[in-house]
């Protein structure tokens, strides 16, 4: 579920808490890379049983519901189908799936409160009127599902309940959400383990991302002693912090990840260096490994595989 894109961004972070404090050692960093995987999983996994717990609320309300001297025609009409579904049955009934979410702890981490008034609130939408006043297909359950988890996302509980646990929710957020779009979809399922099958894949973790960082650390003394020269003009101990990360992280890729051609490695930090750094660093980052990468064209040092991977 993790790209390319978002490890290099983990990396990023976790070269500037390096840069910030000295003190931690590579195999900090290496340990904390691995953390920093895993709760992006947890994450998927947290919103799963958010969805879950939103949905569970439609059962304490049947009752309330069905409990009232003077039903309204809503009242009368009202089931907890938003909980007894196929699609949230099918994670509510999953004892892999639960004995996962009983391990990372998620009844501590989800308020009760939270989780009452989002349902509360998300009750009085026309969406959900609609959906207890008829019948619905598989697809348009999971229609509704996916617009209570657009609820969520949107809710401040929901964010406040994330930020306690999950500072990495914004960075990953694309992700989780496209992970959990497709896990719904492919409910119900007679695959126990299919949410194992939204792991995050070794090739992207190990082979690029921890290599990645790893070699980042490792060569970081060499790899500015090529970057310095092409600096010109530029002060290099005043740049951003965040500028030299991404350019060292470059020049990493640049020279050892023969599989990834030098101008989607260029364009990518290019784009991250919008995103996370100064308004000017897009243009001068894009200038710097520009240079770089015409050096190394020139020298003959950049060793890509297969035709057309140099540009």
């Amino acid at each position: 579920m993790l790209s390319r894109r978002s490890v290099r961004v983990k990396v990023m972070q976790l070269l500037y808490a390096q840069d910030r404090d000295p003190v931690l050692k590579s195999k900090d960093i290496v340990n904390a890379y691995h953390d920093e995987v895993q709760k992006s999983y947890e994450l998927f996994l947290f919103s799963l049983y958010v969805i879950m717990s939103v949905s569970e609320c439609s059962t304490q309300d049947e009752k309330k519901r069905k409990s009232k001297h003077l039903p309204s025609d809503l009242d009368k009409i009202f089931s907890n189908k938003l909980f007894t579904n196929e699609i949230i049955s099918g994670i509510a009934a999953n004892k892999v799936l639960l004995k996962k979410f009983e391990k990372l702890g998620f009844d501590t981490k989800v308020n009760n409160d939270y989780i009452n008034k989002i349902y509360d609130e998300f009750s009085k939408k026309e969406e959900y009127t609609a959906f207890l006043k008829n019948e619905q297909s598989k697809d348009e359950t999971i229609e509704l599902l996916l617009e209570l988890y657009r609820f969520c996302r949107q809710d401040e509980y929901f964010n406040e309940m994330l930020e306690d646990s999950y500072y990495n929710w914004l960075d990953d957020k694309s992700l989780v959400v496209g992970s959990v779009k497709k896990f719904l979809k492919a409910l119900p399922s007679d695959n126990a383990n299919l949410a194992d099958t939204f792991l995050p894949d070794d090739e992207t973790v190990k082979d690029f991302g921890l290599n990645l960082l790893k070699l980042s650390i490792k060569n970081k003394d060499k790899n500015m002693k090529v970057i310095i020269p092409v600096l010109e003009n530029w002060d290099h101990e005043r740049l951003a912090i965040i500028d030299t990360i991404l350019i060292r992280m470059a020049l990493t890729e640049f020279l050892d990840f023969p599989t990834i051609p030098s101008k989607v490695t260029l364009n990518e930090y290019v784009e991250l260096a919008k995103q996370y750094s100064t308004a000017k660093s897009k243009e001068f980052i894009n200038g710097i490994l520009d240079k770089l990468m015409k050096n190394f064209e020139e020298n003959n040092e950049l060793k890509k595989e297969g035709r057309g991977l140099i540009s």
